[in-house]
């Protein structure tokens, strides 16, 4: 664990974040509205939305923290035993497209320093219609990760089920992807080439999803399909993510940690 590594890692975020920004800001032809905040111990973020024509709403969130976990929140985080400090770094993106043939999309890495180190993140897509491209983004998923290790996609995608599952509706949250914690191999810089390529594979296939679909067409009939479906998203979300809960427990920015909630939903 090194203050390189730190650095290293916050870097390539705030590139990722770069790249994210500028692809979507061609498609809106559009500008992110960018916000910075500063954290209630030492740090903070910057929170960058956008609202258009494609993008519904999107949001790509930067953010470098440090302080100390709260006694009852600590237990659940490795190498925090001894001391509960910690420093974290991380980007989330969330997208909500307005046209139900674009699904919405979800990614985040981060990384965590306490008295140990790992990676964390992943990524997910949620359709509301048919999803024709389903069984490609799995295939496309699936090699990238081969590249680092074989094991990965069968382990991460498993834990993506399991992890974006509404039980209190015993459905998933959408077709999944993958998702992983604490992802330390003993060799920093294997596991931070796998944590850039996630980033990479996120951006590429995103752009691609939305430039595909963005001209087409759709009706009032699907549009309530869509919102129906982002009910589900809202419910797992407030209910069940870890995320929204690191955030509020480590006095992270309310907007950004709420920054995932799409802008409409229905509820029957």
């Amino acid at each position: 664990m090194t203050d390189s590594n730190f650095t290293n890692a916050q870097a390539w975020f705030q590139e990722l974040r770069g790249k994210l920004i500028n692809d979507i800001e061609k498609i809106e032809n559009k500008k992110f509205i960018v916000t910075e905040w500063q954290h209630r111990e030492e740090g903070g973020g910057k929170m960058s939305k956008v609202k258009g024509s494609i993008i519904e709403k999107g949001g790509v969130n930067v953010s470098t923290v440090a302080g100390k976990f709260e006694k009852n929140f600590s237990k659940n985080i490795i190498g925090t035993e001894n001391d509960s400090s910690y420093k974290a770094t991380g980007i989330s993106v969330v997208l909500h497209p307005c046209s139900p043939y674009i699904p919405s999309m979800h990614f985040n890495t981060r990384y965590l320093e306490t008295e140990k180190s790992w990676f964390g993140g992943g990524m997910d897509i949620t359709p509301c219609l048919p999803f024709a491209e389903e069984k490609d983004y799995h295939v496309e998923l699936k090699k990238m990760c081969a590249q680092h290790n074989e094991n990965y996609y069968p382990k991460f995608k498993r834990w993506c089920d399991e992890y974006f599952y509404l039980p209190h509706r015993n459905e998933p949250r959408g077709i999944g992807g993958i998702f992983f914690d604490n992802l330390n191999n003993n060799n920093w810089n294997k596991d931070f080439d796998f944590i850039k390529d996630v980033g990479s594979f996120f951006n590429n296939y995103a752009m691609s999803i939305i430039n595909k679909y963005k001209d087409k067409s759709w009706n009032n009939e699907e549009k309530e399909i869509q919102l129906k479906k982002r009910s589900r998203y809202a419910e797992f979300n407030l209910l069940h993510d870890r995320g929204t809960r690191f955030g509020l427990e480590t006095g992270g920015n309310i907007d950004a940690i709420l920054m995932s909630m799409p802008p409409q939903a229905s509820w029957d």
